[in-house]
């Protein structure tokens, strides 16, 4: 059952040189021209842009042509592997302005070539019918260990891949339900639970959040697929990419606390795995929902 105790300010970290700042620096995009933008990566030794981050930097240019209005939706294609080296540039199309909703379309482009194209929705907050399931009896946030607790107790039994991953300090602390699958990783059902909650302190900007959060959804999701095989995505056998994402806001909401990101894949076929997850917050309350297809080939699979 999830603990309602609310996260200790002091926890977080504010600095703008904390993960969190950077990627909030990063979702900060500069302005070229009307409908123009200019996003940057941080440097953070990956050999291609994370995912997330194109999704979070197209919602934030969009956001910055619509007013009054907030993001519920967004369909995004991956076409080619960003270069963290290099700007991004978004170039965001106003589809339609609607009485009750905006829609936009984003190209993020490199070399003079899309990489990531994505389609989304903007609409007036207005009252409607209320109903949601119910979020997965699982332990709270503060029932499992903290990053650096599992640092300290794990890190030395972690294969190397993961061992690299959980030594950097990252803008979002997750805390898998189940920390047995990152140390022998079994085949299980195609479920997964983590809590997220950002590293630092989130600005007064409700667009920021949203950005966040979808910045957030990327992480764990296509991990999903490969738990029925007893995988992961630090597996240097397999070769794993995004092929697109999806996204539901059901209503404004703040990332300034856990979340709790319940995650399942219903199929893997033909090289590819479909993964979805809901995002409850500590409350209880369904917030968004994701899904994501994704590139999953076996590099030792020789038939």
């Amino acid at each position: 059952m999830a603990s309602d105790k609310k996260m200790d300010p002091s926890d977080q970290k504010s600095s703008k040189n904390s993960a969190m700042g950077k990627l909030v620096n990063t979702l900060e995009l500069e302005q070229l021209e009307q409908n123009l933008f200019r996003g940057r990566s941080p440097d953070d030794g990956w050999q291609r842009v994370f995912g997330g981050q194109v999704v979070g930097q197209a919602l934030r240019a969009a956001t910055h042509t619509v007013k009054g209005r907030f993001a519920h939706s967004l369909h995004a294609y991956f076409m080619r592997p960003g270069d963290p080296k290099i700007p991004i540039i978004y170039e965001v199309e106003q589809t339609r302005e609607g009485r009750s909703f905006a829609t936009r379309r984003v190209i993020a482009i490199q070399h003079g070539k899309p990489i990531f194209t994505m389609s989304c929705s903007f609409h007036l907050d207005e009252p409607g019918f209320e109903h949601q399931i119910d979020m997965p009896e699982v332990p709270g946030p503060n029932e499992l260990p903290s990053e650096d607790e599992m640092r300290d107790r794990l890190l030395n039994d972690m294969p190397d891949p993961i061992r690299a991953y959980w030594q950097q300090e990252r803008p979002v602390e997750v805390r898998p339900v189940d920390i047995n699958r990152f140390l022998s990783p079994r085949e299980a059902s195609p479920v997964q639970h983590v809590w997220m909650r950002p590293t630092g302190t989130m600005p007064d900007d409700l667009d920021i959040h949203q950005c966040a959060i979808a910045f957030a959804t990327d992480i764990a999701l296509l991990d999903t697929a490969l738990v029925p095989h007893g995988r992961m995505i630090f597996d240097p056998r397999l070769a794993l990419a995004s092929i697109d994402h999806a996204l539901w806001f059901h209503k404004p909401v703040r990332f300034d606390d856990w979340m709790l990101y319940s995650t399942d894949s219903p199929i893997a076929s033909g090289a590819r795995g479909f993964t979805r997850g809901t995002l409850f917050t500590l409350s209880g309350e369904l917030v968004a929902s994701a899904a994501q297809e994704g590139l999953i080939r076996d590099l030792e699979d020789k038939s």
